[in-house]
């Protein structure tokens, strides 16, 4: 098994923290991103986990994206950075991808869905029943933040099944995508969107990598003792947020599990532009 490290999605520039540190990172301002993982097996096919931007979002991202996000995010149009372009380039074919695992359902997550659209689409189930159940009472925050164009083909959505009493590193309430056969599971990280959740991927040494989606944007929010955000970063999680004390409370948890568990866990997030750095293509696939 190999996992890749995608950036699907460069956005706006964000400043370097004055004073920071340890980012292996000493340039100016640097574009978010959106990171995504590649994952080539040999009996489930190509998962991909998160799919930032896709190909029709580049084309006209107003249109998809709507204007008043693309003015705030400033994404690239590139359309080489989609995760379609990408593995094309990496030497495989569209239908080669049969599943995609998502953290959650905000656009900058599931812009690629259109461009694989006969893989199955895996969610934590709380995140499911938000963007499918009416009578939920995030089903509107939910379904605003899933764009009519990333959902008009009609995507495969399938909940993972909870794992009744199963614990990852602790972390209660994980739940098993099905009919993957690879050590991957949804973990919840509650707070940012109605079922928000991280997606563990154990590679072949037997470490773990935790996704955590925008469970953070900025690695100093669990690296750092205080732990220090990022002003460019916090509008957007605040504004975006349906539940302040479990993000709160997820952060508590991503720290301690960084703090306890660094030797068997490697965290990244989503967006943070210094985490990636440390992630780059140019460093090759695990």
């Amino acid at each position: 098994m190999r996992i890749h490290h995608l950036n699907c999605g460069s956005l706006r520039k964000i400043p370097p923290l004055e004073g920071a540190r340890g980012t292996g990172v000493t340039t100016g301002p640097l574009a978010a991103v959106c990171h995504c993982l590649l994952i080539e097996t040999e009996s489930d096919g190509l998962i991909l986990v998160d799919t930032g931007l896709g190909t029709a979002d580049r084309r006209d991202p107003e249109q998809a994206l709507g204007a008043d996000w693309v003015a705030y995010a400033q994404p690239a149009r590139d359309p080489e950075e989609s995760a379609l372009r990408q593995l094309v380039r990496l030497g495989y074919a569209q239908g080669d991808v049969r599943h995609i695992v998502l953290t959650h359902l905000h656009r900058d997550h599931t812009g690629g869905l259109p461009d694989f659209p006969h893989a199955r689409v895996h969610l934590h189930p709380d995140e499911y029943r938000a963007v499918t159940d009416p009578t939920h009472p995030h089903h509107r925050h939910s379904l605003d933040r899933f764009v009519p164009a990333h959902r008009a083909h009609g995507p495969l959505l399938t909940p993972a099944i909870e794992d009744e009493g199963a614990r990852w590193f602790g972390f209660p309430g994980v739940a098993r995508p099905q009919g993957l056969s690879r050590a991957l599971v949804l973990v919840p990280l509650p707070g940012h969107s109605a079922g928000h959740s991280g997606v563990a991927v154990r590679d072949d040494t037997g470490r773990w990598l935790l996704h955590a989606g925008d469970a953070y944007m900025y690695h100093g929010e669990i690296e750092r003792t205080p732990p220090s955000s990022h002003p460019a970063f916090t509008p957007v999680q605040d504004g975006a947020q349906t539940d302040a004390g479990a993000r709160a409370a997820t952060l508590d948890r991503l720290h301690a599990l960084r703090r306890d568990h660094g030797d068997r866990v490697t965290v990244f997030s989503a967006h943070d532009p210094w985490e990636w750095a440390r992630f780059s293509p140019d460093a090759g696939a695990s």
